[in-house]
């Protein structure tokens, strides 16, 4: 890898002000200086780092654009290598004629992510860091991007560090009792041992335990949208998504499948699902439709259960309301702009939060995104915090605190020394893991598998 120099275009598809061809690798400098050519008849190789020099790109004797070329040296560059960046015009044609004369000048095309997997390998950044990375590009609100900044800029790492270090500690206090053992006394370090075990298993169930916190972030909540025929539920949908994306009618049955949208309310990201009627039905099509909707509710982490205000409620709806999951679920109590024969207190027999709108006069959005705060405790999630970005990360603490905690076990069942250093060096084996301190190629390829070209 170090041997090659990739290429690739960095910017979204699409048309846009500026379209940047990314080049990265020891030749960066000398493909570059083979298909630009500066105003100040300067060359690439003669400019210093942080530096930029104007002109135009040309392929096989044509101008293809003007461009701004942006030297970066290694090792200060994102990659720790020779980059250039060349700036042109943002039409889609502009950019792929630049990269065909940077592939033509030498370089490769680089596979998705591998910019970033770069920094990695070449020591700019660690795992966690390259992850977080990923979290930032995919951030739709700010509680996301200010989470997956404050990952980016190491405080994962830091925190795992600490936690190694403390490890390290026990494990050195084991090694030394294993090389230099007292025949006539016992381990005389135990309750110190225990201590840094028990401490660094503490701090490992708090991140396990943020790591949700730190997801609905960053992913957001499942919602499912749920209800009888015809209490509003695509109106309530489209409302909240701001456009037309459920068939509003006011036929019973109308919608028959799932249908799906991301929205954000406030910091709130929500994951929406708009489901069908939930009744007793012949309709093969529409009951088909009824059970995916039961389905989601099973799976949802969170529930907008709409009521009619206009009409009574009907065993149809109190079915709903009994098996309602009070800490994720919201009654939503609808077309309360015309006459009610059910009111916000009909509900007071079930333990559920109750919210009264009109989605169709767009009324009562800013009381749902309370009720939804207040359910989850949006206000105890500081993006502030430290959270685990991925699943992976989440896996290695969750076996580097199971490894602990068998350590522990074992030293307070009398066991020998060594057992628990075994223990202690999975343990660390593990955080290494998580930092990629100590790391198989194939976990690095499949971090990097789902990362955008030209990142």
């Amino acid at each position: 890898m170090k041997q090659s120099t990739i290429a690739a275009i960095a910017t979204p598809a699409g048309e846009g002000g500026i379209g940047i061809v990314r080049i990265s690798g020891p030749q960066a400098i000398r493909v570059a200086d083979k298909v630009f050519s500066s105003a100040s008849g300067k060359r690439l190789e003669q400019t210093k780092g942080y530096c930029a020099l104007f002109g135009h790109v040309s392929f096989e004797e044509k101008t293809i654009d003007e461009a701004v070329a942006l030297v970066f040296r290694a090792p200060r560059s994102y990659t720790g290598e020779d980059v250039v960046e060349l700036s042109v015009h943002g039409g889609r044609y502009v950019q792929k004629q630049v990269l065909r004369a940077v592939l033509a000048a030498g370089a490769t095309f680089a596979q998705g992510g591998e910019f970033t997997k770069r920094a990695f390998l070449n020591g700019k950044i660690d795992l966690s860091q390259a992850e977080a990375v990923a979290a930032i590009i995919s951030a739709s609100g700010e509680q996301a991007l200010r989470a997956a900044v404050s990952a980016k800029s190491g405080k994962i790492s830091e925190c795992i560090e600490s936690i190694k270090n403390s490890v390290l500690a026990a494990a050195a206090s084991v090694a030394a009792y294993s090389d230099y053992p007292d025949e006539d006394e016992e381990f005389s370090g135990i309750n110190t041992l225990s201590d840094r075990l028990s401490a660094a298993v503490c701090e490992l169930d708090t991140l396990i335990k943020d790591y949700d916190n730190g997801r609905v972030i960053r992913e957001g909540i499942n919602t499912a949208i749920i209800g009888t025929p015809n209490v509003g539920k695509s109106t309530l949908m489209n409302y909240l998504s701001g456009h037309e994306r459920s068939i509003v009618t006011e036929i019973a049955g109308t919608t028959r499948d799932t249908i799906e949208e991301t929205v954000l309310l406030g910091d709130i990201k929500l994951n929406l699902c708009d489901t069908a009627g939930i009744r007793d039905t012949g309709d093969t099509v529409e009951k088909i439709g009824v059970d995916r909707a039961k389905q989601r509710i099973k799976t949802a982490e969170l529930i907008l259960a709409v009521f009619d205000a206009s009409r009574e409620l009907d065993p149809d709806d109190i079915k709903i309301l009994e098996s309602a999951d009070p800490a994720r679920t919201i009654v939503v109590l609808n077309k309360t702009d015309i006459k009610n024969l059910v009111t916000a207190s009909d509900f007071d027999r079930f333990p559920l939060t109750v919210v009264s709108i009109s989605a169709k006069n767009g009324k009562g959005g800013n009381e749902i995104k309370k009720a939804i705060e207040n359910l989850i405790n949006i206000n105890t999630i500081s993006s502030e915090g430290v959270y685990l970005v991925s699943e992976r990360q989440r896996e290695c603490a969750v076996k580097a605190k199971r490894d602990l905690q068998e350590a522990l076990d074992i030293l307070q069942d009398g066991m020998t020394i060594d057992a628990v250093g075994t223990c202690i060096d999975d343990a660390l084996a593990t955080l290494m893991e998580l930092t990629g301190q100590r790391v198989t190629v194939e976990v690095t390829d499949e971090v990097f598998k789902n990362f955008c070209v030209g990142k």
